[in-house]
């Protein structure tokens, strides 16, 4: 069985989100329009809500750039708009009331705005479960720069939990060139326990380098690489002295020649390593990106899977 409640909500234009020093005059300067409209689903027992979420500029065009999620006025999760000024959100919600918002941060010429409150009660769980967000759900990083976030983990039902509840945390769709790590990495729910746990995130970008490292040398595996084949030649050489001697003389010649072409040229990647240095370090590609935030635990028989999203936006 489960219930769906549909709410359409519609911000006013460019609604009080401008900070005083918009005020005092930037770039920015069109109002933009956020809407929101937010579809309940109880699933055995579990709540969620689907978010789908629209800004348009004064000037009647899409707009682009993150859009935060808010619960209560708390940052719960981030996204990223497409083309068209458009996203959607799937939250898994822990019992009791929330408000939910959904804040576009701005961008370019365009002001920040936000939807209207969307009102939404949970459903109670009796099955132990969890829910996970994410505060601040956006950040805005140059190629080189880290960020953190705090990632909360809200236990559902704990007080049904015979043992301990881990949850690994992990993160996904990252953009190239760039990590994230988790302190911790496994958090603990303890039976009976109501409060949020939480793991903080670094999300580390990489800047663009020419820097080049002097590579060690390897003589020895260079006089090497030369002398074996060298003496295995002359072990032929001294094979074949009784029979088509030239032939064995211009076998071991050829192949000595070529064995030291090769460690002294281009063909060598030591040679290549020593004259151009090793390639240069590429940076994070700019642009916004909708970074998965996972979180999983295991009793061993089922797994229990939840995530949310983080706005990251490359400069």
């Amino acid at each position: 069985m489960s219930r769906i409640v549909r709410l359409n909500l519609v911000a006013g234009l460019g609604i009080a989100m401008a900070l005083p020093a918009l005020a005092a005059g930037t770039s920015q300067s069109l109002s933009t329009e956020t809407t929101m409209t937010t579809l309940i689903r109880d699933v055995n027992a579990q709540t969620r809500a689907t978010l789908s979420i629209s800004v348009v500029g004064e000037d009647g065009q899409p707009v682009s750039g993150a859009v935060v999620i808010k619960d209560g006025g708390k940052a719960i999760a981030g996204t990223v708009l497409n083309p068209q000024g458009q996203t959607t959100a799937t939250l898994v919600l822990s019992p009791g009331s929330h408000n939910l918002t959904a804040e576009y941060s701005g961008s370019g010429t365009y002001l920040p705005s936000a939807s209207v409150v969307a009102p939404v009660s949970a459903a109670t769980s009796a099955t132990p479960d969890f829910s996970v967000s994410i505060n601040p759900g956006s950040l805005s990083l140059t190629a080189g720069q880290s960020g953190t976030a705090t990632v909360s983990i809200t236990p559902v039902n704990a007080s049904s939990l015979t043992a301990p509840m881990f949850v690994t945390l992990s993160c996904s769709t990252l953009p190239d060139q760039s990590k994230c790590t988790f302190t911790p990495e496994n958090v603990e729910i303890l039976p009976g326990a109501t409060a949020d746990v939480t793991s903080t995130l670094v999300l580390a970008t990489q800047a663009a380098s020419s820097a080049k490292a002097e590579p060690p040398t390897h003589a020895n595996s260079t006089a090497l690489a030369i002398m074996f084949p060298g003496a295995l030649g002359l072990a032929g050489l001294a094979f074949g002295t009784r029979r088509r001697r030239w032939i064995s003389r211009m076998m071991l010649i050829a192949l000595v020649s070529l064995v030291a072409t090769l460690g002294m040229t281009a063909c060598s990647p030591l040679y290549y390593y020593k004259n151009h240095g090793p390639p240069t370090n590429l940076p994070t590609p700019s642009g916004t990106y909708s970074v998965n935030i996972d979180a999983q635990s295991s009793n061993g028989v089922t797994a229990i899977t939840h995530n949310t999203t983080l706005a990251l936006t490359v400069k």
